[in-house]
């Protein structure tokens, strides 16, 4: 990904100023094959991020595939709009995004459409359905999107989507994953990318900060406890 030498960008814009969109402006972002993950505190860039990647593959930046056509209110930066895709050469991929936070605007889009397979997904939980429709769209070889997808899974759960993304990497599968899980980016071989005030830095599972805080919350909760609770 990187900047379209055509594309008009207003610098001073507050998503300009997000230092890993600054990075992506500036160097541009290469992803890699199989599993990539970004993670930072909220502020950072993760979501701003996977939304404008979504944008630029033609992706509904609310979720869904190329032909989803639903929106409420429109909150994504115009990032997506700039940025041209570079591809490695070969057959279109199948593609699709999924976001936690408009999950129950998705599902009532699918399931208003013309002989929906999917009309099932309101009567899950939110956990569950999320999961369903996982299975149903991140199917095979293609490109996809999470922003945290963490958010409606137990532990349990979110282990099975970390098999998931296992499983759909070994089909040739390209994901894109905005989290804050420990858990999920403790996949082995995949790509962390940190954003953080310094823009876009590769990193390793065990240097992750959020990991550092977990570990010394689950070994003392105490300390943590006395300097939030006060």
């Amino acid at each position: 990904m990187e900047l379209d030498p055509d594309a008009l960008i207003d610098r001073s814009a507050w998503w300009a100023r997000i230092p890993a969109v600054a990075a992506l402006l500036e160097h541009g972002l290469n992803i890699p094959a199989g599993v990539t993950f970004l993670v930072g505190e909220n502020g950072s860039g993760k979501s701003t991020l996977v939304e404008a990647l979504a944008a630029a593959h033609g992706l509904n930046p609310e979720g869904g595939s190329r032909d989803a056509r639903h929106s409420s209110r429109v909150t994504e930066s115009p990032l997506g709009e700039a940025l041209k895709v570079i591809r490695t050469p070969g057959r279109r991929a199948n593609a699709y995004f999924l976001r936690a936070e408009t999950m129950h605007g998705l599902y009532t889009y699918l399931e208003n459409l013309p002989g929906s397979p999917d009309g099932d997904l309101h009567d899950r939980s939110h956990g569950e359905g999320f999961l369903e429709l996982l299975a149903r769209k991140f199917r095979g070889y293609g490109f996809y999107l999470m922003d945290e997808p963490e958010a409606p899974l137990s532990f349990t759960a979110t282990l099975g989507l970390l098999a998931r993304l296992d499983a759909l990497r070994n089909d040739g599968a390209q994901v894109v994953v905005a989290t804050h899980s420990p858990l999920l980016t403790a996949l082995p071989g995949a790509t962390i990318l940190e954003l953080d005030a310094q823009g876009i830095r590769r990193t390793s599972w065990a240097e992750l900060e959020i990991v550092s805080h977990w570990r010394r919350f689950l070994d003392g909760p105490e300390g943590y406890l006395r300097a939030t609770l006060g």
